[in-house]
C-alpha cells in the first residue's frame, strides 16, 4: 500500500509551484512536505525544540578521544547496516500479507530503550548501542520505504534505505549547493550503481572498493549527526531527559527524512526524474 502526504498537510497560503510543473495538486503536496524535510530539516533541529533553545553547536567540539570513538562505532553500526540490508530486508518484502506489520511508535519505543541503555552507560558504550540503534532506525527505513512501493528485494533498494543516513545528516550551517538533496544524491549515485550491481547476489563483500567508497561517503555524513546525538546528552537540559528522547528524535527524524525520500522516488516512477527534479527545485527556490 502506498503512502501518500495529505494536500491538507500544506498551508492554504502556500502556493505549490510543483503544479506548473504537471504534477496534480496532491503529489504536488507530498512534494512540497518532502522538499521541506529534505532541506530544512535537521537533528540539531529537533533536539533544539525538546531543549527549547538553539543547539546549533552541538557535537562541534567533542574531544579527540570521543571524535576516535563517534568514528569507530559509526563504522561498525554501518557495516552491520549493510549486512542486514543485503540479508534481511529481502524477507520484508514478502511481509506486506501480514496481519501486523511493524510501526513506526514500536521502532521508536526500541530505539528509546537502546539510548537509555546507552545513556546510563556512557560514551564507552557507544560502539555497543549505535549498531543496535542504527539498525532500528534501518528496519524503519525499509518499511516506509516499502510503503512508498520499493521493492525490497531489489539491492538498489537497501543501498537507497542506507542513503537516508547520509540525506539525513545536514547542519544548518550546510551550504545547499553542495549538501541538498540531489547534491547527495548524485555524489553518491556512481557508488551506489557500482555496489547495487556487486549485490546482485546477495554476497557482497564489505571489502569491495564500491562498497567502501560508498560506506566511507555515508560515514562522513553519518558520524556528524552522531557526533550531534552523543553530545546532545551532555546538554544539562536535555541530559535530564537522558538518551531514551535523543534516540528517540535519532529515529523520527531519520523516519521523516526517509519518508520525504521515498516519497520523491515514488513521484520520480510515476513523473519521471526531470519533471520531478525541475518541480523539486522550484519548490525549493520558494521555501519560506
Amino acid at each position: 500500500m502506498t503512502t501518500q502526504l495529505a494536500v491538507r498537510d500544506v498551508p492554504s497560503h502556500e502556493s505549490l509551484p510543483a503544479e506548473a510543473a504537471g504534477l496534480p495538486p496532491e503529489d504536488a503536496a507530498a512534494l512540497r512536505l518532502a522538499v521541506r524535510a529534505l532541506e530544512r530539516s535537521t537533528l540539531t533541529g529537533r533536539l533544539s525544540a525538546m531543549a527549547g533553545k538553539p543547539l546549533e553547536m552541538i557535537g562541534y567540539a567533542l574531544p579527540e578521544q570521543a571524535r576516535a570513538i563517534v568514528g569507530d562505532a559509526v563504522e561498525r553500526a554501518l557495516r552491520t547496516a549493510l549486512a542486514l540490508a543485503l540479508k534481511s530486508l529481502p524477507e520484508m518484502s514478502n511481509a506486506s500479507d501480514r496481519p501486523q506489520r511493524r510501526s513506526g511508535r514500536r521502532d521508536t519505543t526500541l530505539a528509546a530503550a537502546s539510548g537509555a541503555i546507552g545513556g546510563a552507560l556512557g560514551l564507552v558504550s557507544l560502539p555497543v548501542e549505535l549498531p543496535v540503534s542504527t539498525t532500528l532506525v534501518l528496519r524503519s527505513i525499509a518499511e516506509i520505504a516499502r510503503e512508498e512501493g520499493e521493492d525490497l528485494a531489489d539491492p538498489e533498494t537497501a543501498f537507497a534505505c542506507l542513503q537516508v543516513f547520509a540525506l539525513g545528516s545536514r547542519t544548518e550551517s550546510d551550504d545547499l549547493a553542495s549538501s541538498g538533496y540531489f547534491a547527495v544524491r548524485t555524489a553518491l549515485a556512481r557508488s551506489v550503481t557500482e555496489a547495487s550491481r556487486l549485490a546482485g547476489g546477495r554476497t557482497i563483500a564489505d571489502s569491495a572498493p564500491s562498497v567502501v567508497r560508498f560506506l566511507a561517503q555515508i560515514a562522513s555524513r553519518f558520524g556528524i549527526v552522531v557526533s550531534q546525538k552523543v553530545a546532545a546528552t551532555a546538554v544539562p537540559i536535555i541530559g535530564a531527559v537522558g538518551g531514551a528522547a535523543v534516540n528517540a528524535a535519532f529515529m523520527q527524524h531519520f523516519r521523516t527524512v526517509a519518508r520525504a525520500h521515498f516519497t520523491v522516488r515514488r513521484l520520480e516512477r510515476t513523473y519521471g526524474k526531470a519533471a520531478v527534479r525541475a518541480a523539486y527545485e522550484e519548490i525549493r527556490t520558494n521555501l519560506t
